[in-house]
């Protein structure tokens, strides 16, 4: 009698190593092709500030300025509303709804594109709005000039971002890879064209980066959503403007900029996991497969933290050599290396909280997270930063020691709430909004 018992446990133990290697392979599927996307688009932004970086101090702070206050004000907006299709999208899908992912797809672009008229009429004002925060005359000279050149590609950026959750969570992301690529692949020589061939310098960079039923149910979700991504963005970028109220601005002002291109690069990385994790848990608890959701969650915390201490490591060896992609100025680049050590701890701890994001987007929790995100950074990480950078005169690195302390409040929080879901609750609470969402499908044929 002993033998059936002993092989009867080993088969478990056979089927749970299964279960987990396939979870494993699912989410690198998702995440390798995200990654190569995510980093690419990123770079399309990256690469402008770089060749602007190599025109002088004043150009790279008044072009870094208006990347920063673009993401403030739009971009960070725009794919935090898009996110509520990492929900509505990824649920449906895996209930097998299919009809309704085109009809999510419509609400999230209708509502994006009138969003982004009145962000476009900001950015037209990015002058005036910078020296009425007190920023430096000429760094929001150039900072307006920069940002007037971005609003073309605002609108379009909108309806990419609701194009790539909508096929997200579908599981369908080499050709999002294929398309990003060759877009970076024309950047490059159109960019080094227009900063220092065409006469446009800096400006140059800039120009080279059934619907209408239930829109309320979209709003109410993708409100939220954008609150959470944006009000930790915010906070980031904050910190630049910030440094242009410290002693020696333009010197501030890079070198933050610098230390958040960084970081927003090797953010990709945890942000892809946060896809492919929001993918996999949305698509299993819309199939009623709550056990499967808990398995995705195990998995992508492993593959975070493996990711966050790789990428720390190489950021360390790498501290004194970074510097010169963005300048030739030494001063810039001695400041960037000491900056490096802060960065790596504050990017493992944002790689974590990434994946816990993607969790609560794939669960539909925007609500609590945007509630976390403002108690960690509104409460506890700006009031520390400026007194660290202010008060106690630790300049820059107070700053971004202000946005360690919010990232160790969020992880903690969110990681608290993760571990004690009842995922069969979850399941439930998923059947019954993918049932209040859904148009039945005769009624669109």
């Amino acid at each position: 009698m002993e033998t059936p018992l002993i092989e009867r446990r080993d088969e478990k133990e056979d089927d749970w190593k299964e279960g987990i290697m396939e979870e494993v392979k699912e989410q690198a599927w998702l995440a390798g092709p995200l990654i190569s996307v995510n980093l690419l688009l990123f770079s399309l932004q990256l690469i402008s500030i770089m060749f602007v970086g190599h025109l002088g101090k004043l150009p790279l702070s008044g072009a870094s300025m208006a990347t920063s206050f673009a993401c403030v004000t739009g971009f960070d907006l725009l794919m935090g509303m898009a996110s509520a299709l990492d929900t509505f999208c990824g649920q449906s899908y895996g209930a097998k709804h299919y009809h309704m992912l085109g009809i999510h797809l419509q609400r999230a672009t209708i509502i994006l594109f009138l969003s982004c008229i009145p962000l476009a009429i900001i950015w037209a004002n990015t002058r005036s709005l910078l020296i009425a925060f007190s920023q430096d005359p000429q760094i929001a000279t150039v900072a307006g000039e920069y940002a007037q050149f971005l609003v073309p590609g605002l609108f379009a950026y909108g309806i990419l971002q609701s194009l790539l959750s909508f096929l997200q969570t579908q599981n369908i992301v080499f050709p999002m890879m294929i398309s990003t690529g060759v877009a970076t692949l024309l950047h490059l020589p159109l960019c080094w064209v227009l900063v220092f061939k065409s006469g446009l310098g800096h400006r140059g960079a800039a120009l080279a980066t059934e619907a209408f039923h239930q829109l309320p149910t979209f709003v109410r979700l993708s409100v939220p959503s954008a609150c959470m991504v944006c009000l930790e963005g915010w906070s980031f970028e904050l910190m630049v403007l910030a440094a242009g109220l410290l002693p020696n601005p333009t010197l501030e002002t890079s070198v933050l900029s610098i230390s958040l291109d960084t970081s927003a690069t090797v953010w990709m990385i945890s942000f892809s996991l946060s896809g492919a994790v929001s993918t996999r848990v949305s698509n299993e608890l819309g199939a009623g497969h709550p056990r499967k959701a808990r398995l995705a969650v195990s998995v992508v915390l492993f593959l975070a933290i493996t990711e966050s201490i790789v990428v720390g490591v190489v950021l360390i060896l790498t501290r004194n050599v970074w510097g010169y992609a963005y300048s030739n100025e030494t001063e810039v680049i001695r400041y960037v290396a000491t900056m490096s050590p802060i960065l790596a701890v504050s990017n493992f701890l944002d790689g974590i909280q990434s994946v816990l994001s993607g969790i609560a987007r794939g669960c539909g929790w925007q609500k609590i997270g945007a509630y976390i995100n403002l108690g960690s950074y509104y409460i506890v990480g700006i009031p520390v930063a400026i007194v660290l950078a202010f008060p106690l005169h630790i300049g820059g690195k107070g700053l971004w020691l202000g946005i360690l302390c919010a990232l160790v409040v969020q992880v903690v929080s969110i990681f608290i709430i993760t571990v004690r879901t009842d995922w069969d609750h979850e399941a439930m609470k998923t059947a019954k909004r993918v049932n209040e969402s859904t148009i039945p499908a005769e009624a669109i044929a």
